[in-house]
């Protein structure tokens, strides 16, 4: 495929990725996808996937962002082939602390009485959210990317002017991968990891408020899995599963919800956050082309996917 017949070429397969890719082909530009790996060794696949702004800057650019994926996430979740469902649960913390800002865009969003919380937490709020299965909802992105005829090649490059040329833009969604490519040594990684057991019944979500601790506590139902995390290790490249961490996040879970604590472990999850002091989502000049940044999402890569893709696309048109 030469530069006359490819208008984008976008750079990275995980959520930011693919979800921008969608964008750009189905408003009519001939795209395609180059992915150091495949979105099922992304940082994405192995994310918690519950819409919810986390630890991400610039706030007001963020709200955008984050209000105009919910509304997308909203209507996916009405096909179940998405992967994306409405899941109702609790946050809570074990000190007293203000619920989040944006509680007010989901619906059932109220305050917990203190017996509504587990043993040992102060405050809670419950609401329903947006929780997406991310195996399942990144090959419903790789279908409709496809059904836009757009096309996924693996292929690694050290660097960004690698693919000047190709296209008349470029877009940088590399995640980590932008620490080299770019090179930005504001990106630096916060390593996740999750356990994902057999589901012992649980049909609601849980969080724990745990601010800036690098240990969490969640748990998501799949139906028949149960996605438990979590970690939060800035500096930690390693994508390698840490049996001690893993028996750590199910200890902690089960504390919350004691049928968990013998559930079966189907797999474990690793990923890492692309985090730097501001998203990343602007353009810049590429060898006669345009290159449009789109990636430092840490964390909340899932809750600003389509606000970014949207605005991505209009920088392009």
């Amino acid at each position: 495929m030469t530069r006359t017949d490819l208008d984008a070429l976008v750079i990275g397969a995980g959520v930011s990725g693919l979800a921008t890719a969608v964008c750009l082909a189905e408003a009519g530009l001939r795209v395609k996808i180059w992915a150091a790996e495949p979105p099922e060794q992304t940082t994405s696949y192995a994310a918690g996937a519950m819409w919810g702004p986390y630890l991400v800057e610039p706030v007001d650019r963020v709200r955008v962002w984050s209000a105009q994926t919910l509304d997308v996430l909203l209507e996916l979740a009405t096909d179940p082939q998405t992967g994306v469902r409405l899941v109702p649960g609790v946050e809570a913390s074990r000190k007293p602390v203000d619920p989040p800002e944006w509680g007010n865009q989901l619906d059932g969003f109220r305050m917990c009485d203190v017996d509504e919380l587990p043993d040992g937490f102060a405050t809670g709020w419950r609401y329903t959210a947006p929780l997406a299965d991310m195996p399942t909802y990144l090959g419903y992105l790789e279908r409709r990317f496809s059904a836009a005829s757009g096309q996924v090649e693996i292929r690694l490059i050290d660097s960004l002017d690698q693919a000047a040329g190709i296209a008349a833009v470029v877009v940088n969604c590399a995640g980590m991968g932008a620490q080299g490519l770019v090179p930005d040594p504001e990106l630096t990684p916060i390593r996740g990891q999750l356990v994902v057991v057999e589901n012992p019944g649980i049909t609601e979500f849980f969080s724990e408020d745990t601010g800036l601790s690098p240990d969490l506590v969640h748990f998501y139902p799949h139906g028949e899995t149960v996605v438990l995390g979590g970690t939060a290790q800035p500096g930690d490249w390693s994508r390698e599963p840490d049996p001690n961490v893993a028996a750590a996040i199910i200890a902690r879970c089960a504390s919350v919800e004691p049928r968990l604590r013998n559930a079966r472990v189907i797999e474990h999850r690793v990923g890492l956050r692309p985090t730097r002091p501001y998203v990343r989502v602007e353009g810049e000049r590429l060898d006669g082309g345009t290159l449009i940044h789109n990636y430092g999402h840490g964390g909340a890569g899932f809750t600003l996917s389509w606000g970014c893709a949207k605005h991505l696309l209009r920088l392009v048109c």
